[in-house]
């Protein structure tokens, strides 16, 4: 079964939510092949970066209100192990890293780049619309890191993110994360193991049963 996850990686939600899924699949006797699939919270460029803190606060009406956004989402990243620091986090755009994420899929690379995206970004403070940044995290993720920098450097694979990201909202992904599940069943939200095992197993049967009655 293919998993495909619409996420932005600066989504805390999407982090969790990806830990979910894998505490989900240590469950399932299932073969599964996952894809990661780009979706950005916010496309608007960020000229010059600055704390989360400040961006967030300025949009969801004062830091008081942003702070006790990220006491709860800290408290559930918290409860499958993530420690989130939204204290060190910096705002970016992440067209250019889910540039990177699908170069890195395309040398079988893309969990471990995933995973080092959401890191350096609640965890570590770095700023992840940064070439420089994240030419590291690939090196780090088993990329070679001359080749990334050239890539990040050209114009490649852009046309096909824009395309992904347009994708993503003409079937109707309006909030991430989004699990699609053998292509055509939606798993919305960043859901317990427990609700994400058994959507799996539905669709493993579901799927069965069609084959069974297409025979």
């Amino acid at each position: 079964m293919e998993i495909e996850i619409y996420a932005d990686v600066v989504c805390p939600w999407c982090w969790i939510g990806k830990r979910r899924l894998e505490q989900a699949l240590e469950s399932y006797d299932g073969e599964v092949t996952v894809r990661f699939r780009p979706f950005q919270l916010d496309p608007t460029p960020v000229t010059e970066p600055k704390p989360l803190v400040e961006a967030l606060a300025a949009k969801f009406g004062g830091r008081e209100r942003a702070e006790e956004m990220f006491t709860h989402v800290t408290q559930v990243a918290a409860g499958v192990g993530l420690d989130l620091r939204f204290d060190r986090a910096v705002q970016a755009n992440t067209f250019e890293a889910h540039r990177l994420i699908r170069y890195a899929t395309e040398r079988g690379r893309a969990a471990e780049l995933v995973e080092a995206l959401y890191r350096a970004h609640f965890h570590d403070g770095v700023d992840i619309g940064s070439t420089d940044a994240l030419v590291k995290l690939a090196a780090e993720a088993g990329l070679d890191e001359a080749e990334t920098r050239d890539h990040l450097e050209s114009n490649l694979g852009r046309r096909e993110v824009a395309a992904e990201l347009a994708t993503a909202h003409q079937i109707g992904v309006s909030s991430v994360p989004t699990f699609v599940l053998a292509g055509k069943y939606a798993v919305t939200g960043a859901q317990e193991p427990e609700t994400l095992l058994a959507a799996l197993r539905e669709v493993e049967q579901r799927e069965a049963d069609h084959r069974e009655s297409a025979e």
